[in-house]
C-alpha cells in the first residue's frame, strides 16, 4: 500500500467564496478524492494544525507527499522544512503544486529563488507533452488544454530540471516550464503549474491522470540508504616502501 498526504496551506478556502464553491471540501480534499484507490492510503494535513498536520509520524509514513500553498508560505515552520527536506534526501518523493514554487522547502530544494512572471486574465492554457515517453504522461494526449488558468511565465528560476516533461503556451503569449522532475537525495520531485485556486483544474480528469502518475513515478525505490564517512578498506592495502 502507497502511503501519501496531501498538504495544504488552507487558507484561500476560508477566505473566499468562489474558492470555497469550486473545491467546497478543499484544494487538499479534492485531490485526495481522485488519489484514493485500493493501492493508494492517502492523508490530508493543512498549515493551521499542530505541526502543520506533518509530525515526524506522519511523515515517517509519508511515501509521496503533496504540497500545495500560496498566502502563507512564510507561516510554515522552518523546523518542518527541515523535516520534511530530510525525508525526500530519504526518499520521500515530493510533488510541488502551483504556487508552491515559492514555498520554502521547494526553494530549500532548488537553492534558488524561484521567481517568474504571472498573470490573472482567465487565459487558454496549453500544457504541451515535450517528453511522450515519460511515466507521468502515460494516458495523456499531445496537450492538455484548460479554458482559464494563471499564467505563468519564462523566466522561471529554477535549476535546469533533470527532465522537463510539459511546457505551457498562454493566451497571452507566454511560455512556461511546467512539469519538471529532479532528484535530491533518494527522493524524486516533481513541480507541476496548474492549479490556481479559482479554477476548477484539479476537477479535470487530465490533470488528475498526471498527478496520480507522478505520485506512482515519484514513490521511494526499495534500497537502503548509502553509507557515508570514514570507511573500512574492502581489500587489504599493502604497505607501499
Amino acid at each position: 500500500m502507497l502511503n501519501v498526504t496531501v498538504w495544504n496551506e488552507n487558507r484561500h478556502e476560508q477566505k473566499n467564496p468562489v474558492v470555497r464553491d469550486v473545491y467546497p471540501q478543499g484544494i487538499h480534499g479534492a485531490i485526495a478524492s481522485f488519489l484514493k484507490s485500493e493501492q493508494v492510503e492517502v492523508k490530508t494535513a493543512t498549515l493551521d494544525e499542530p505541526e502543520h498536520g506533518l509530525s515526524e509520524d506522519v511523515l515517517n509514513q509519508t511515501d509521496v507527499l503533496l504540497w500545495w500553498g500560496h498566502l502563507a508560505h512564510n507561516e510554515v515552520s522552518d523546523e518542518i522544512v527541515e523535516k520534511v527536506k530530510k525525508r525526500v534526501l530519504e526518499g520521500m518523493g515530493l510533488i510541488v503544486l502551483h504556487s508552491g514554487h515559492f514555498s520554502k522547502i521547494f526553494k530549500t530544494l532548488m537553492g534558488t529563488t524561484c521567481d517568474l512572471k504571472w498573470r490573472e486574465a482567465d487565459e487558454r492554457e496549453r500544457l504541451w507533452v515535450v517528453d511522450p515517453s515519460h511515466p507521468i504522461v502515460e494516458g495523456i494526449g499531445e496537450y492538455i488544454e484548460l479554458e482559464k488558468e494563471e499564467m505563468y511565465g519564462e523566466h522561471f528560476d529554477i535549476p535546469a530540471p533533470d527532465q522537463l516533461v510539459m511546457m505551457s503556451w498562454f493566451e497571452g503569449g507566454e511560455v512556461f516550464r511546467s512539469g519538471c522532475t529532479y532528484q535530491r537525495g533518494k527522493g524524486k520531485i516533481f513541480y507541476f503549474r496548474p492549479g490556481h485556486e479559482t479554477y476548477p483544474t484539479y476537477h479535470n480528469k487530465d490533470i488528475q491522470r498526471v498527478i496520480t502518475n507522478a505520485v506512482q513515478w515519484a514513490k521511494p525505490t526499495d534500497r537502503a540508504m548509502p553509507v557515508y564517512g570514514n570507511a573500512k578498506p574492502l581489500e587489504e592495502i599493502k604497505p607501499k616502501n
